[in-house]
């Protein structure tokens, strides 16, 4: 599984087209931002979810923050799994960080962002590989 984080519109899409090069790849591109659902997970050689933190906040909406984290880590270990039962599979999560800035005046989108931290930290423990990228430029953290 890989993770590629960073700011808003900081080239992370781009960037992942161009080093999986996908227009070559047969693969699977699943956008939060355009209202696509999380996938079952099938038979194509690379899975890209894009838009984590928007999935997160559909997630969390109506349970506690607690059960949404475990909910998400069961998430990650399905998704793990389908990568490890065959060895061209690879899972590529993106997702915003939303971290840095001023803290949210409303609770909701406190918890948000609290939850968010969380999964985001689960999926860096879980990730074979994880880079930041800031204004196209990709910096590899794990």
């Amino acid at each position: 599984m890989h993770f590629v984080t960073g700011g808003a519109f900081n080239g992370k899409s781009n960037w992942v087209r161009k080093h999986y090069q996908l227009d070559d790849l047969e693969h699977s591109w699943n956008s939060a931002y355009k209202g696509d659902e999380i996938p079952k997970l099938n038979r194509q050689q690379i899975i890209v979810l894009e838009g984590l933190e928007v999935w997160i906040r559909q997630m969390a909406q109506n349970v506690q923050a607690d059960e949404s984290r475990q909910n998400l880590k069961e998430l990650i270990r399905k998704w793990l799994k389908w990568e490890s039962e065959d060895q061209q599979r690879k899972l590529v999560l993106i997702g915003s960080d939303i971290s840095k800035g001023i803290v949210p005046m409303a609770a909701e989108d406190r918890v948000w962002r609290d939850i968010t931290g969380w999964v985001y930290q689960d999926i860096v423990s879980a990730a074979d590989r994880v880079d930041v990228i800031w204004y196209g430029i990709s910096q590899k953290l794990k």
